[in-house]
């Protein structure tokens, strides 16, 4: 799908429910609280290990193909054929089911617990976003059911805060998105042990199943195997997990707004039509051809260590604070 223009308007915005008022006076906690993270033990060793393992089965994919697709790993049958080279893609987000660039405008009267970081101050910022398939093989299947991503990059950003020294220097800001509210990968170690499984036995196969089953976070890491296939432009995105977002902790999803847009919720892949292997980014050139695609991008912040839902889980009813955070267009092109 060619590059189209695109998002249009992200005037940051706190009209949700309760009311603004409301929300801007509520106290949230800080993101250096020292009870916001305790770091588990051996997470240093389990994060070294899943880098590693990535490393080696990114540079297997770029020895095989001369290129290489970002966050990629591989289904590693056994040690020998590794070796070999015989290697089936599972990891992440390879298949690009389009582009679109367009502007981020940011509202400069926003409340003060949404004036953190890049939307600090009022300002537009051209956009690049990707939407894709989050599973690792580039010619997947689109009427095989799972998470769908989407990716914004933010250009021109100065008002970032505070950034590691590799990327100090930078004036991008990365706004990743998933399909599914809950991170399967929920820790370092959990990470650890499902990317080992998806990298011996693949995704969604009886052998990976038969030791899912054997977990106690089976429903969760079996749910992506299940999801919705719809539209992209009727699916709702998340952020999974939280993030620092300038002085708090926040959660953050991309609501699509406009009508047309929750119409086409009712549209899904049909499994046992043979014309719709890659539907999905067909269905969205059509769309961006006729028209404009809007969306909320909200923030949930942190309040209460005690009673919020766990990092990796969906936003909980009892906690409905998204604060709407700017309405997002993708004009037809």
């Amino acid at each position: 799908m060619a590059a189209n223009e695109g998002i249009k308007g992200m005037e940051i915005q706190d009209g949700s429910k309760p009311s603004s008022e409301d929300l801007a006076s509520r106290k949230y906690i800080h993101w250096d609280d020292p009870n916001v993270e305790k770091k588990p033990a051996n997470e240093d060793e389990d994060i070294q290990a899943v880098a590693d393992l990535i490393n080696q089965l990114q540079k297997a994919q770029y020895n095989m193909h001369r290129h290489c697709f970002s966050g990629m790993f591989f289904h590693v049958m056994l040690d020998h054929q590794f070796q070999h080279g015989t290697l089936n893609c599972v990891g992440t987000h390879a298949r690009t089911q389009g582009v679109v660039k367009g502007t981020l405008v940011v509202s400069d009267d926003l409340p003060k617990h949404l004036k953190q970081s890049m939307f600090s101050r009022g300002g537009e910022y051209p956009v690049l976003a990707r939407y894709s398939s989050e599973p690792g093989d580039p010619g997947l299947d689109d009427r095989i059911p799972q998470p769908r991503g989407f990716a914004m990059k933010v250009f021109n950003v100065k008002d970032h805060g505070p950034r590691f020294s590799s990327g100090v220097n930078l004036t991008t800001q990365d706004i990743e998105f998933n399909s599914t509210p809950a991170l399967d990968l929920a820790d370092a170690k959990t990470t650890r042990e499902i990317i080992y499984l998806r990298s011996k036995y693949g995704p969604g196969t009886p052998e990976i199943y038969s030791h899912l089953e054997k977990r106690a976070d089976c429903p969760l890491q079996k749910a992506r195997d299940q999801v919705r296939n719809t539209h992209l432009e009727s699916t709702r995105q998340y952020s999974q997990t939280a993030y620092r977002f300038g002085d708090y902790v926040a959660k953050y999803c991309l609501q699509p707004s406009s009508e047309t847009q929750r119409k086409l919720y009712e549209e899904t892949v049909k499994p046992d039509d043979a014309d719709q292997t890659d539907i999905l980014h067909r269905w969205l050139q059509n769309f961006h051809r006729e028209h404009d695609a809007e969306y909320l991008l909200q923030f949930q912040l942190l309040e209460n260590l005690d009673g919020e839902p766990p990092l990796a889980s969906d936003p909980s009813p009892s906690h409905p604070l998204f604060s709407q955070n700017t309405p997002t267009s993708f004009p037809s092109h």
